[in-house]
């Protein structure tokens, strides 16, 4: 299993773990994937933190920073972070503020006790608060990897990377995304098919991959979206992928900070229960349905702003119901990303055991695809 982007990494098995929980991070790593730490929502003392801990727990292990700089967002061409704040407070209609509210005492949800704490922000989202979050990565000597969410990096961004010695890659979901991603000289293509969780566009994992790998030539591509075993790890390695980029299967983990009822609502969810909604960050996102799906797309009710707005008057419901996980009917109104594939995640299981299942389950099914080789004398 050690592919070409292994090799370069270091790492033993194909297996790219993205996640927003320092513990996950570590364990993947350590079993022998990489972990690799998102950084949005976490503002740059929070990051370094949460770096500080990765690097003193993770040994010689390497790991990886995914940030979000997306190609098109309100206030783009504004790169000073406290000006861009400014303005975009201020196109944030009050309508919608006041929407948030309603939604999270409907709900039974609590202010947080911290009166003091965000009330949003930008927690990265845009170029002038992600950058600052990429330098601080870089001052990591474990840091081996850099991904962008949301279409291809800044120019600069990716100068600076890549003269770190660091891969840097992107996600997409279109063949057009993928060969500007490999125009702009990316080490690594991350292709999401749409039943993948988070940020993510409509064109199934079966149909995008192949379509992609052929699109970029011998340009590492990982595949995203469906993966929550070996038999899946298997098909997009068959396909010619260089690895599997997971996310939902880390959701319900031992080591993964997951309060739990929304665990809960992880493991009791099936493939039918999730949607792509705008909701929470103003793009499609795939995400567990629920009241507050609804209701911002019922028509009578206010519409998601653009990208950052809409997280802007999000941030603080997140945080919220993240604290409040269990009070009222706080999972009613969460934000539980996640894929289709969190249909068939239905235990708790350590990274180890997540880790050596996948391998096993992958082994077992290309020893089943040799059997049917007809044999030669």
């Amino acid at each position: 299993m050690q592919t070409e982007i292994c090799k370069k990494l270091g790492i033993e098995y194909p297996i790219f773990a993205f996640t927003h929980c320092r513990d996950v991070v570590v364990a993947v790593s350590k079993a022998g994937g990489i972990g690799v730490l998102g950084a949005v929502g976490f503002s740059l003392e929070q990051l370094q933190e949460e770096l500080d801990w990765i690097d003193a727990h993770i040994g010689e292990r390497p790991y990886g920073v995914d940030t979000v700089i997306p190609q098109k967002y309100e206030g783009m061409d504004q790169l000073d972070p406290e000006k861009l704040l400014q303005d975009l407070e201020k196109a944030i209609p009050n309508e919608h503020r006041a929407f948030v509210e309603k939604l999270l005492n409907d709900y039974g949800v609590p202010d947080a006790e911290d009166s003091n704490g965000p009330k949003g922000g930008l927690l990265g989202w845009t170029q002038a608060t992600a950058e600052p979050q990429v330098e601080e990565a870089l001052k990591r000597k474990n840091v081996k990897l850099f991904a962008n969410a949301l279409g291809t990096p800044p120019a600069e961004v990716i100068k600076e990377v890549k003269s770190q010695g660091v891969l840097i890659g992107a996600l997409c979901g279109k063949i057009k995304q993928a060969i500007a991603h490999k125009k702009a000289g990316l080490d690594f293509i991350v292709a999401q098919g749409g039943e993948g969780g988070g940020h993510t566009g409509e064109i199934g994992s079966i149909v995008l991959w192949p379509q992609i790998i052929d699109a970029v030539g011998n340009l590492p591509v990982l595949a995203a979206g469906g993966i929550g075993n070996g038999r899946q790890m298997a098909s997009a390695l068959a396909m010619g992928a260089q690895g599997v980029w997971t996310g939902s299967l880390w959701l319900t983990v031992e080591e993964a900070f997951t309060q739990p009822a929304q665990k809960a609502s992880y493991l009791s969810a099936t493939s039918e229960d999730t949607i792509r909604s705008k909701s929470w960050t103003g793009k499609p996102a795939r995400m567990l349905k629920n009241a507050w799906t609804e209701a911002w797309d019922h028509p009578d009710n206010p519409k998601p702003l653009p990208m950052p707005l809409q997280g802007m008057i999000t941030y603080d419901a997140i945080r919220r119901t993240s604290i409040y996980a269990d009070k009222g009917n706080a999972q009613e109104v969460s934000f539980n990303a996640a894929g289709q594939v969190i249909g068939q995640i239905n235990e708790v299981e350590s990274v180890k055991s997540v880790i050596y299942r996948l391998v096993t389950e992958y082994l077992d099914a290309v020893d089943s695809l040799n059997k049917l080789l007809p044999k030669i004398d």
